[in-house]
């Protein structure tokens, strides 16, 4: 059972690829998120052994995902409704990321009862998360909720037979919440690499949406608390003179509301505001794109991977990024020569960056040609699958006799 709270597509590919080597694989996810989805039904071509299971979320959440109380009871009732999904499909392992910590706890119990592997899946820390957010209103509410959350952390971790982190960076953490490294297994998230293809500019939602003949500079994800808008406003502003560029935002969120607020409040005609698309219209919203945009806010650091930099590599055009250099996918963008990275706050160089990328056609085609060949070089699903069943490997070895050495584990893995 991958169990995956956000519905991110290059999970379902994941969990596709491990149905087509003859695992039964159950993909659930949750309902009524408000986050960039994948297709989360049966397709042409998939296996037959995979199937989906929408897991039952409160459909208020996304009124009320920003009001701690309302949001807690509905995470409450979602692990309650998680646990029922397990008890009822039973399976051997289950892999849950993506997901509050109290819901990851009630699974994590759940598996333990029932004898089911647990493996849990590290994006990032629910409980940091949870300690900046609530900081911002109050110190002494920031304490008293990351307290409370890092405990919840503590227990799932405990009671997780793995676990799999998305970076190295994560493991210094771990340590702190009591997790031996020797349970840790590091597998960076990915794009998903065969979903997106490279698409010409000229295409049919280019043409739809009248963007073929435009120079187009492109925000596609999630506007949240952790994304500062401003530097959009910023570039749309150096960008009033030039009627043939357009900044497209697919985004929802309280970011993309305040930017549509925004938009209107200052007439402002060159930002091109739009709810999430569908994921089949993925590849040629990308192929649309001359230069993606990204931002994080400083308190992100390497907690948080962003994935719609993933599918802007997929995609094979540059980024700039407005995050802490410091995150994995900043790293990414400077090591691999596919983009600009600029401090986060600093809306002069982000705008400036976007300027040079938009006006310098060699650079631009370049870093694009860059992030593909480092796509193509890391993101094929059947060297992900492998290390991903290398874990479950893990986990049923050490569940069929009493206990492993880390030389034992280095072996299976290999």
């Amino acid at each position: 059972m991958v169990h995956d709270y956000a519905g991110h597509p290059f999970v379902v590919s994941l969990s596709q690829e491990l149905a087509s080597r003859g695992h039964e694989v159950t993909h659930s996810f949750a309902s009524d998120l408000l986050t960039p989805r994948g297709v989360l039904k049966r397709s042409d071509g998939d296996p037959e052994t995979l199937r989906f299971r929408e897991i039952r979320m409160n459909p208020n959440y996304r009124r009320d995902k920003y009001k701690f109380v309302r949001r807690r009871r509905y995470e409450c009732e979602y692990g309650r409704e998680l646990e029922k999904a397990i008890a009822e499909i039973k399976p051997d392992v289950v892999l849950s990321g993506q997901t509050p910590s109290e819901p990851q706890l009630v699974a994590a119990k759940a598996c333990r009862r029932m004898e089911i592997a647990f493996v849990t899946w590290v994006q990032d820390f629910y409980s940091i998360a949870v300690r900046k957010l609530a900081s911002k209103k109050s110190s002494v509410l920031g304490f008293l909720a990351g307290s409370y959350y890092t405990r919840i952390d503590r227990r799932f971790f405990s009671y997780s037979d793995h676990i799999v982190s998305i970076s190295d960076d994560f493991i210094p953490i771990l340590k702190q919440y009591g997790v031996p490294e020797s349970k840790v297994t590091t597998i960076e998230n990915w794009g998903a690499l065969a979903g997106i293809p490279l698409c010409d500019k000229d295409n049919p939602w280019s043409r739809r949406m009248g963007l073929s003949n435009s120079r187009v500079l492109m925000y596609s994800g999630t506007l949240a608390m952790k994304h500062n808008p401003e530097p959009l406003l910023d570039l749309a502003k150096q960008l009033e003179a030039d009627v043939s560029a357009k900044i497209v935002v697919i985004a929802e969120g309280p970011g993309a509301d305040y930017l549509s607020l925004e938009v209107s409040k200052r007439g402002i005609g060159n930002i091109i505001i739009m709810p999430f698309q569908p994921f089949e219209d993925l590849p040629n919203i990308l192929g649309t794109a001359n230069v993606f945009l990204a931002m994080l806010e400083p308190e992100a650091g390497i907690f948080s991977v962003p994935s719609k930099v993933l599918s802007y590599l997929c995609a094979g055009k540059p980024t700039v990024a407005a995050m802490p250099e410091e995150n994995l996918s900043a790293r990414i963008l400077v090591k691999q020569g596919a983009g600009i990275v600029v401090p986060p706050g600093d809306s002069e160089r982000f705008v400036s960056a976007a300027m040079e990328l938009l006006k310098n056609d060699d650079r631009r085609i370049s870093m694009g040609r860059k992030a593909r060949e480092y796509a193509e070089s890391r993101f094929e699903i059947g060297g992900v699958c492998d290390r991903f069943e290398a874990v479950f490997r893990i986990v049923s070895f050490e569940r069929s006799s009493k206990g492993s050495t880390p030389q034992r584990e280095a072996a299976v893995l290999k």
